[in-house]
């Protein structure tokens, strides 16, 4: 059984939604929906002179299931930061006031993710979003891919649920479609001269998942960051199984910020190569001056190919990347929300991918 839902979405998340949207419509089960669940415009934003805000909600979500997409980050309405979470603490706001029976928030990056170190003296930003979050009646929190597993052990689902969707699967079908089509080509080319390869030993368990689907070697990136300066390497350590000469290289990672550690990191493992490296990362944060020092490793050919998730908005950088390879996870999100709505659980809708599998079946299906 569904339950009825509505998706609804603040301004910065508003295209992604109409795109769940679209691929709702384009499920089978899109005929159990209650009519007229897409809310995606009935949302506005009132801005009063003093720079105060206030969400208006023009229908009524009374006794409703409401997925509400936001994201903080890049997005087509040039939001900042601040101005994005706050539009989201107001719109939560304004549903629990109208009588919404579930407030489930789908956020594809939660941007301050990454400030979740609870042991030194700072303020932490996740734990902060988080328990805003809850206290204005938040039950549910859905996510791609967090910064850190050990992020997961801040909330509490004896108050508000987390599930953080692994995007692995969407990742290696696209290199199993894309890249190496077909199944002969992985047991040969692939598993001989591929390499995965971690940014940091904190990426290691992501690159060491891509290593292991593949059957690969693994290259392990360990980076001594500045004390004093942030974002800043000081130095960088590979460690490998194998010569990493002729060899294919793919770096893999949850995210490019400022572009940094791979800016350094795909000129070491280039010039040890030999060859172009390659690199697929889930969110493109692309801070400034991350699409310089891209544009830069493209230029001087110490780049290949560059492929990211459209968990941020991606528009404006693929106007000024033109190389860049956009993988588009709505019709992941789409399954994500019909899962949650049937109370499924969340291991039966992102199924473990074998790219061996994968291959053989296409194989047989082409016969």
């Amino acid at each position: 059984m569904i339950r009825p839902f509505l998706v609804m979405s603040t301004r910065s998340c508003r295209s992604y939604a109409e795109k769940v949207v679209q691929e709702l419509n384009n499920i089978p089960e899109h005929l159990l929906f209650s009519a007229g669940f897409d809310y995606t415009d009935k949302l506005s934003v009132l801005s009063f002179a003093d720079g105060e805000i206030e969400v208006v909600l023009h229908q009524s979500v009374r006794g409703k299931t409401v997925f509400l997409f936001s994201n903080s980050a890049r997005n087509s309405e040039n939001l900042s930061v601040e101005a994005c979470k706050l539009e989201l603490y107001h719109t939560i706001d304004v549903l629990k006031r109208s009588k919404a029976a579930e407030i489930i928030v789908f956020e594809p990056y939660i941007s301050c993710s990454r400030s979740d170190r609870t042991t030194r003296r700072n303020s932490v930003g996740l734990w902060i979003h988080y328990k805003t979050l809850i206290s204005l009646g938040v039950d549910h929190l859905v996510t791609y891919q967090l910064h850190s597993d050990k992020s997961k052990t801040m909330f509490d689902p004896c108050i508000s649920s987390i599930d953080d969707v692994q995007t692995l699967s969407l990742l290696q079908r696209y290199l199993c479609d894309t890249t190496v089509i077909s199944l002969e080509n992985l047991l040969t080319t692939v598993r001989e001269s591929w390499l995965f390869c971690s940014v940091d030993a904190g990426g290691e368990k992501l690159a060491r998942k891509f290593a292991e689907s593949f059957g690969t070697q693994l290259v392990i990136a360990h980076k001594q960051r500045s004390t004093t300066q942030v974002n800043t390497i000081e130095c960088i350590n590979l460690l490998s199984a194998v010569p990493l000469e002729g060899k294919e290289l793919w770096i893999v990672d949850d995210m490019i910020d400022t572009g940094g550690s791979i800016y350094e990191l795909v000129r070491e493992l280039s010039k040890q190569s030999g060859k172009p490296v390659n690199i697929m990362i889930v969110h493109p944060v692309f801070s400034d001056p991350a699409v310089q020092r891209i544009k830069e490793l493209k230029k001087e050919s110490f780049l290949g190919r560059l492929i990211v998730c459209d968990t941020i908005n991606t528009q404006e950088i693929s106007e000024k990347l033109h190389f860049l390879e956009v993988i588009h996870s709505a019709e992941q999100s789409a399954k994500i929300v019909l899962g949650i709505s049937q109370n499924q659980q969340m291991a039966d809708l992102i199924d473990v991918f074998s790219p061996e599998t994968y291959l053989e079946s296409k194989k047989k299906q082409n016969i």
